[in-house]
């Protein structure tokens, strides 16, 4: 008896941690996703991935001048129309030296009237010369100093006609300066993206985040990126389809704008600049053809791209490809004769 308690207690030691296991396994319940995922209603297709951005693509809007923001014009989602201002900096010490600037112009046309006057004087005084000249009442030596007087009379009268010129120079420079200090739409367009508030440091050039971001909404594009290796299958007669990321239900078809040329690094979706590439896509720019569809800029979308090649290739029938360099068809792997055999 006594050798039979070990071996049971064991068998009970085994079966409670084998119950115990299997009621703490966790328990795997079915559910269906969200949304189903979107398919293609093309025979052939490319699939890729778009980001809606404006037709005017997404213009980031900085300012040539350092200053202190002084007004914010605008409010996202305000259209404005081209020479709007945006918004102002700081511009005290412009207007100062624009006061400078137009009272040292004032004096050089003060200057410029004196000038005239000793002109008008040294005239008139070698005319009377001039006429006395012919008898004794005035000497030769006098004569000539009338006329050196009036020649350097002009040169005074040139250059505070000259100091003149400059003045108002400044001060159309400086009147420049003043209205780039006020930042101003470019086109007509709708504020995306408002990054400035009044107070803040605003520096002159490229920034890493845009102060303002502008862009025309009517009507939205898409930025298809289709990787290298796929772009040879792109035609610009190609259909294609953009499914809303989440709703796949949600769906518009696509007009095509233009390829662009240079095939280009993938960029991140999160547009972080240290984000590794991992590959090299063709960017294809299609224009959104239902305008009540409610999209974002920035915001992905599956596309679907009609792959005529494949359809070609396919109606050509095995063995053969459109060769563009021939014009014609022509047979990819020639297929050997082989004899037939007699009984």
């Amino acid at each position: 008896m006594k050798r039979l308690i070990l071996p049971l207690l064991a068998l009970i030691a085994v079966g409670y941690a084998s119950m115990s296991i299997v009621k703490n396994q966790p328990a795997f319940i079915k559910s269906d996703p969200p949304s189903p995922p979107p398919a293609s209603v093309f025979s052939h297709t490319i699939a890729a991935v778009g980001i809606i951005e404006p037709n005017s693509e997404a213009v980031a809007i900085g300012t040539a001048l350092d200053g202190v923001v002084e007004k914010v014009l605008v409010q996202v989602g305000e259209s404005t129309k081209q020479g709007d201002p945006l918004f102002q900096l700081d511009a005290r010490h412009l207007h100062a030296e624009l006061g400078v600037r137009q009272a040292t112009l004032e004096s050089a046309r003060a200057r410029v009237k004196t000038a005239e006057s000793v002109r008008s004087d040294a005239i008139d005084q070698l005319d009377r010369a001039q006429k006395l000249g012919g008898g004794s009442v005035i000497s030769t030596d006098e004569l000539m100093r009338r006329k050196f007087s009036l020649q350097a009379a002009d040169a005074k009268l040139g250059e505070a006609q000259a100091e003149v010129a400059a003045s108002e120079a400044q001060v159309r420079a400086t009147e420049t300066e003043i209205d780039r200090s006020i930042v101003r739409a470019p086109m007509d367009a709708e504020v995306l993206q408002l990054k400035v508030r009044v107070g803040e440091f605003a520096p002159a050039g490229q920034t890493t985040q845009p102060m303002l971001v502008i862009g025309r909404l009517r009507p939205l594009h898409v930025r298809v990126d289709v990787d290298e290796h796929e772009g040879w299958r792109v035609r610009a007669a190609a259909r294609a389809m953009a499914h809303v990321r989440g709703n796949a239900d949600l769906q518009t078809p696509l007009k095509f704008v233009r390829i662009e040329p240079m095939v280009v690094p993938k960029r991140s979706l999160s547009g972080d600049n240290t984000e590794r590439v991992d590959t090299r896509v063709l960017q294809v720019i299609y224009e959104i053809a239902d305008e009540n569809l409610r999209l974002y800029v920035g915001q992905q979308m599956d596309i679907f791209i009609d792959d005529i090649a494949a359809q070609e290739k396919a109606a050509a029938g095995p063995g053969f490809t459109n060769d563009p360099i021939q014009g014609s068809q022509r047979r990819t792997h020639p297929v050997a004769e082989v004899p037939l055999r007699s009984e």
